[in-house]
């Protein structure tokens, strides 16, 4: 009984800390010690997944390797700016022709309907808290390609998934990644989830020997916020939706 009070008592904190986590858009350059890394990592192993098979690995890069694979995501960023700015129709057509970018899962596919309309409100709250204005494409742009920058962090983990498990593979990534970064924002660092970053696999596998039955589906950069003012910005977080029950006899 005594531990279930304790636990009680610090669900309070724990719901600070949820709550103050937030995106960050602006790092410093300090590098996350050894220590504070292998703490985080070693409280995100303790998430769940299904039946423990754990279907995911982590590559971690910093230093020089970080930082050549910041300048390679730059590059490609620039490269695929033609067909960002393509219609929709463009697009359609480089994915026949095989021009698209060497991605596991592909991450220019249009947003689902009402999903799209939550996307285009972060959006434009994001870009109103920064001033760019709608209609600064080379803004938007210069915006953009921060994400490929990495928004300066120390330190980035790419995010594997085990292609015969799916979409629980998926689900258990995405627990380890919330985990991985509570732990984090616990020992002070930020932390930037990157979907950007698995448009371009062949990048990745430059660096590291990944599994070949692995797949890249997320990025997440860490380090330590910045006082730039986009890391004031907060996301809205509206109650998570609740599909109704049905009446009791109705049919289909």
């Amino acid at each position: 009984m005594l531990q279930s009070y304790n636990h009680c008592v610090e669900s309070e904190q724990f719901s600070e800390l949820l709550q103050s986590r937030r995106s960050v858009r602006d790092f410093r350059p300090d590098p996350i010690s050894e220590d504070v890394w292998q703490a985080i990592l070693n409280d995100a192993r303790h998430c769940p997944s299904w039946s423990n098979t754990r279907p995911y690995c982590l590559a971690v890069a910093t230093g020089e390797g970080l930082e050549r694979l910041r300048s390679a995501y730059v590059q490609a960023f620039d490269r695929s700016l033609p067909l960002q700015r393509a219609s929709a129709l463009g697009k359609l057509k480089a994915l026949a022709t095989g021009k698209l970018p060497d991605a596991d899962f592909p991450t220019w596919r249009p947003y689902p309907p009402g999903l799209k309309e939550r996307s285009v409100q972060v959006g434009k709250a994001l870009f109103g808290h920064i001033g760019i204005a709608r209609g600064d494409q080379d803004a938007r742009e210069a915006h953009n390609r921060r994400n490929c920058e990495f928004f300066g962090a120390p330190l980035v983990v790419w995010v594997f998934v085990h292609s015969d498990l799916m979409p629980f593979a998926a689900q258990d990534a995405g627990l380890m990644e919330q985990t991985l970064m509570l732990a984090a924002a616990a020992r002070g660092v930020g932390s930037c989830a990157l979907g950007v970053l698995a448009t371009w696999r062949g990048l990745v596998d430059a660096e590291f020997q990944v599994p070949k039955d692995y797949k890249l589906i997320t990025g997440i950069a860490f380090g330590y916020p910045s006082d730039a003012h986009v890391n004031d910005f907060r996301a809205e977080h509206p109650p998570i939706e609740l599909a109704p029950a049905k009446e009791v006899g109705s049919v289909g």
